[in-house]
């Protein structure tokens, strides 16, 4: 697979499942899906996990500013990557960062609805961009670990 089609794919799935979320789940309403798990629409103008939200609340253009200069190296990692886990790893963070950006420019947050929790623990809602953000990050983690080390030991 070409790594446009995993950036594509990543994009598509988050935008798709955000609209839908828009569309169908209100504000700060849980749509109990299982135990643990609900739908539940919120909007983030921090960073990731609401991390810094007082204080970028009103900067939604200096935070998706700030997150395209992120995805642009993150791209060129991609293009440079040694393997192909690490390239596609690459490019579904950069997917995944593209449709939170959006986000940001379209509304000034970031659409979040997977609302996981545990007993009396709660979990920060996420998306499927951040899905993409984590999973692209375990994949270049992943490549680099499993990436064969040249010995420097001499014989």
């Amino acid at each position: 697979m070409r790594l446009e089609t995993t950036l594509i794919l990543a994009f598509l799935a988050d935008q798709t499942s955000k609209a839908a979320a828009l569309i169908w789940l209100q504000l700060g309403v849980p749509l109990p899906v299982f135990s643990g798990f609900s739908l539940t629409l919120g909007f983030n103008t921090g960073a990731s996990f609401g991390l810094f939200s007082e204080r970028m609340a009103n900067a939604p253009l200096a935070m998706a500013a700030f997150t395209g200069i992120l995805t642009a190296m993150f791209w060129l990692f991609a293009l440079k990557g040694k393997t192909a886990m690490e390239r596609h790893g690459f490019a579904l963070i950069v997917g995944g960062a593209i449709g939170n950006i959006i986000d940001r420019l379209r509304q000034g947050a970031v659409t979040d609805f997977l609302d996981f929790s545990w007993k009396t623990s709660h979990w920060p809602a996420f998306n499927l961009a951040d899905v993409a953000i984590t999973c692209g990050a375990a994949l270049v983690l992943c490549a680099t670990i499993l990436r064969p080390r040249i010995s420097t030991v001499r014989h």
